[in-house]
């Protein structure tokens, strides 16, 4: 009975054929003209926003670079890969959706779907390093002390043949980058999966490496800093007033990557539900109008950073300007005494 099942479960992955090779012409469009249109527009406010925002987090950035603590030196490289995504990638995809179709052919796709997953792992990984940072910062201060620039730009070089490593393994021969459903953009090709016991095992390991273990480090980080601030915020109090601006730094930091990931995860994991679903689950069976909604949404993700910058550096700054009012109120106080 055994040897049946495994006879069905082979003779059913050799009998897949995924989406791309179903059809003479992968790369036309399987949206409305109007559909397009509109995906193109979204995606062109979307590119503009963060381009000129996370090329404006580099420039001021840029201009005290000197003065960048590990945990900035590490949101600049996030900006880095959120602007790689918005030049690199998203001119492909505007194109495609007011052309109606995919024209850039097979080698435009591996390229389009190289620099998404090699700059949207990057970006990842990055988050996954600044909230080891916090952590090490704020719950084990004899360790987070020792962390200096020197070793955030290892950690960088670190991250940047991560993922270099993961994004190029597909052309090794043992994954690929095809066309996503819709028929206008590229990604990993997901459908590996339902085709033989190596895509099987190429797919859960870039789960593993690329989502599920940072994403479980992150969450690890955040619910471990949640329950130390907890407990230390009265002991703080007791300090004197430049250890508690110095923990008020430490905290606008940890804010800064507590929503960077936040909002990072949210953009993301309808599109790997789907992607999963797509990978593991019955074939075909994720409608192409209801997948391009994930797709749209991830692409999304490298705007929100710069507004989450400047937001918490508003409130940063209100709060320090009210600090320095009360410091000024009690210097004089003291005077005309």
């Amino acid at each position: 009975m055994n040897g049946m099942a495994s006879d069905h479960n082979t003779s059913s992955q050799e009998e897949f054929i995924p989406h791309y090779l179903q059809k003479e012409d992968p790369f036309a469009s399987k949206l409305s003209r109007e559909a397009d249109i509109v995906a193109g527009f979204y995606l062109t406010v979307i590119g503009i926003l963060s381009t000129l925002g996370n090329g404006y987090v580099i420039y001021m950035s840029s201009k005290r670079k000197k003065k960048l603590r590990p945990a900035e030196i590490m949101t600049v490289n996030l900006a880095v890969c959120d602007l790689g995504i918005s030049v690199v990638g998203k001119p492909f995809s505007i194109i495609s959706f007011f052309s109606h179709r995919w024209i850039f052919g097979w080698m435009g796709c591996r390229w389009y779907g190289w620099a998404g997953f090699f700059f949207g792992c990057a970006s990842l990984i990055t988050m996954t390093a600044v909230s080891l940072d916090r952590y090490l910062k704020i719950c084990h201060l004899s360790y987070g002390t020792w962390l200096k620039r020197h070793h955030a730009f290892i950690c960088l070089a670190i991250i940047w043949a991560y993922a270099t490593f993961w994004a190029t393994v597909p052309f090794a021969g043992v994954g690929s980058y095809a066309p996503e459903p819709f028929g206008t953009s590229c990604t990993l090709d997901w459908w590996l999966a339902q085709a033989s016991v190596a895509g099987q095992a190429f797919i859960l390991s870039i789960l593993f490496f690329c989502l599920l273990f940072p994403t479980a480090v992150i969450v690890f980080s955040y619910v471990k800093i949640i329950l130390k601030v907890k407990s230390s915020t009265k002991e703080v109090a007791h300090y004197d007033t430049r250890i508690q601006n110095s923990h008020i730094l430490e905290m606008k930091l940890t804010k800064v990557a507590m929503l960077i990931c936040a909002g990072f995860l949210i953009a993301w994991i309808p599109y790997a539900v789907v992607s999963v679903w797509s990978a593991f689950g019955q074939p075909d069976s994720v409608p192409i109008q209801f997948s391009v909604v994930p797709t749209l949404l991830a692409k999304s993700a490298a705007m929100y950073n710069p507004i989450i910058y400047q937001v918490i550096d508003c409130k940063f700054a209100c709060c320090r300007s009210g600090g320095m009012k009360t410091l000024q109120k009690k210097s004089s106080s003291k005077n005309s005494r």
